[in-house]
């Protein structure tokens, strides 16, 4: 165990991010990382600050890295909307695109239950909310808009139909539509654009306070996810950009629907909330949310906390779309800001970026582990870690040593107990 350079607190309980409160202040958007999609501390440690902002600090909804539709169906059974289902996991069901076990989990369940909870002592104008950042769902954004719009403007109605229509000889698969019109003019983006318009014109039909707002955003969903599917066929940054993009779009748009006054959570991967101007990102023409929150409204109003390990496991896939499992994580390798952070010590800590000013070894761009859906720990070294300037990339870091894969609900062993999640008190 090496000396300690620098000034952390060790995280066992609850009570000790109240550092973490304190350094957040008066700030509008608080982002929170993860160094994988399947890590089960990222998922609890993220929930218990969640709690925190919500209860202490009036925070108003979570917006995750997950599709708008299947996050929306949360939403409604969070606030109680009529006919938004009663158990949690079978609502949690509804998360059925691969990689399923990042938000169809017994961690997630648990926050849902959190919210729940919270939101049945509440108004419903009071109520927090749960929604889905991401790009991904073009038919099922395409398909609700349908649904919703045929009983209520045919003229928004058609041009869905039209839309849907275009991309019916790509058998529902965008990434077939990708590559099918890479070498053609021939795509669906102006029926698309012509719908995402009309939908934007109709005049409100329904008394559900957020009913007119979902059906907006699955139409912004589907004109930028088609934007993205054809960018991404490129290979090249744009495609990211485009996702990100949305993502931050997406998030001022909730912001506005919640009110001047509102202020959000935003759970993603460390390589959306991490500044990207401070990794080798910038090199190649990308930007994310995180730096698009910090250059729109300020970096006093916004919070960037990142999440690592030092080794472990977790879940993931060998390739995309292949069968989940858990796999080990490997110590971090040698000169990795996560073997930093075990040499100093064993302790789980909540480090600040404003007590590393005087650490010359983060002054520059040092390995920070990031694992994605797909992962094998034989060749982490190869890619796996992002150069990052620490102290600039986040204003927070939270880490620990020793980390479990998350809980998927699909594979729940029959007749096994939920896993004991939080073991803190509140």
């Amino acid at each position: 165990m090496g000396q300690k350079p620098f000034q952390y607190t060790a995280l066992t309980k609850e009570k000790d991010l109240d550092v973490l409160l304190q350094e957040i202040g008066d700030a509008r958007v608080v982002m929170l990382g993860e160094a994988s999609h399947g890590t089960s501390e990222y998922y609890t440690w993220r929930t218990a600050i969640s709690r925190r902002l919500i209860q202490e600090k009036g925070f108003n909804f979570i917006a995750v890295e997950g599709d708008w539709p299947e996050c929306y169906a949360v939403n409604r059974l969070i606030k109680g909307y009529p006919n938004a289902g009663g158990k949690i996991a079978e609502v949690l069901e509804v998360y059925r695109r691969w990689p399923t076990w990042m938000w169809a989990n017994w961690e997630v369940a648990a926050l849902v239950e959190l919210l729940r909870e919270h939101n049945n002592q509440r108004n419903q104008g009071e109520k927090v909310g749960f929604y889905g950042l991401d790009v991904y769902s073009l038919w099922e954004s395409l398909e609700q808009i349908v649904r919703y719009l045929e009983s209520n403007d045919g003229q928004a109605a058609e041009a869905a139909r039209l839309a849907i229509n275009c991309f019916e000889p790509f058998n529902r698969d965008p990434q077939t539509y990708a590559r099918a019109t890479a070498f053609v003019p021939t795509n669906c983006e102006h029926e698309v654009i012509e719908m995402l318009q009309k939908v934007q014109q109709q005049r409100s039909f329904s008394n559900d306070p957020e009913q007119d707002f979902n059906t907006k955003q699955n139409a912004l969903v589907a004109a930028n996810a088609e934007k993205y599917y054809r960018a991404m066929i490129n290979g090249s940054s744009n495609s990211w950009n485009v996702r990100d993009s949305h993502m931050m779009e997406t998030l001022d748009r909730l912001l506005e629907l919640h009110g001047p006054d509102s202020k959000a959570i935003v759970w993603e991967h460390n390589t959306h909330i991490g500044d990207a101007r401070y990794t080798d990102m910038a090199d190649n023409g990308m930007h994310n949310i995180g730096q698009l929150a910090r250059e729109k409204y300020g970096r006093n109003n916004v919070r960037l906390v990142g999440f690592g390990t030092y080794q472990g496991t977790v879940i993931a896939g060998k390739a995309w779309g292949a069968p989940m499992q858990k796999m080990d994580v490997p110590p971090a390798t040698s000169g990795s800001w996560e073997e930093m952070l075990h040499n100093i010590s064993t302790d789980d800590k909540i480090i600040l970026s404003k007590d590393l000013k005087h650490v010359p070894e983060v002054q520059d761009y040092i390995g920070h582990r990031a694992i994605g859906v797909v992962y094998d720990p034989k060749y982490e070294m190869f890619g796996n870690y992002v150069p990052s300037i620490i102290p600039e990339r986040y204003d927070a870091f939270i880490y620990f040593d020793e980390t479990e894969g998350v809980h998927p609900l699909r594979m729940k062993s029959r007749g096994a107990k939920e896993p004991d999640l939080y073991p803190w008190n509140y």
